[in-house]
């Protein structure tokens, strides 16, 4: 696969190198973790989106959701119980690892249980300090006049 040079987008993106590196990863095929449970992400709002993990046979006890800086993490592991000999296993047993990229300023609101899905909602929550603000400009002769009438 062709790699692409994020290079002539350097002299104006100013600490981008992160995206860039998890663009150049996606680019080539690098996915973080298959072996998990399938799921599916939603947007749910302008600010809110929402995971759904199939976690059939787990109980909400075998499973752990952390948050690291910019990384949703969920794990589950449930204990082996053999009371019976399968003719065919096909729901998985096996303990998983399922790892999300959060942008900046995102969120964990909530997670639950439903149906055999692991719910977990987010949300974008910047701070005011974060949003775009205009800059006043002055001019020298605002500045010269505010010195004469402070002296």
């Amino acid at each position: 696969m062709r790699m692409i040079d994020f290079s002539p987008l350097a002299g104006s993106w100013i600490g981008f190198d992160r995206t860039f590196d998890l663009l150049q990863n996606a680019m080539l095929g690098n996915r973080m973790d298959d072996a998990g449970p399938p799921y599916n992400i939603m947007r749910t709002g302008e600010d809110s989106y929402r995971i759904a993990l199939a976690v059939a046979g787990f109980q909400p006890s075998d499973l752990s959701i952390t948050v690291e800086p910019e990384r949703l993490i969920v794990e589950g592991a449930r204990p082996e119980s053999v009371s019976g000999e399968y003719l065919h296993r096909g729901i998985s047993a096996q303990p998983f690892q399922r790892r999300f990229a959060l942008a900046e300023h995102v969120v964990v609101k909530d997670a639950w249980m439903d149906t055999g899905l692991l719910m977990i909602d987010l949300i974008r929550d910047v701070p005011e300090e974060a949003k775009p603000r205009r800059i006043p400009i002055t001019s020298n002769d605002q500045l010269l006049l505010a010195d004469r009438r402070a002296a």
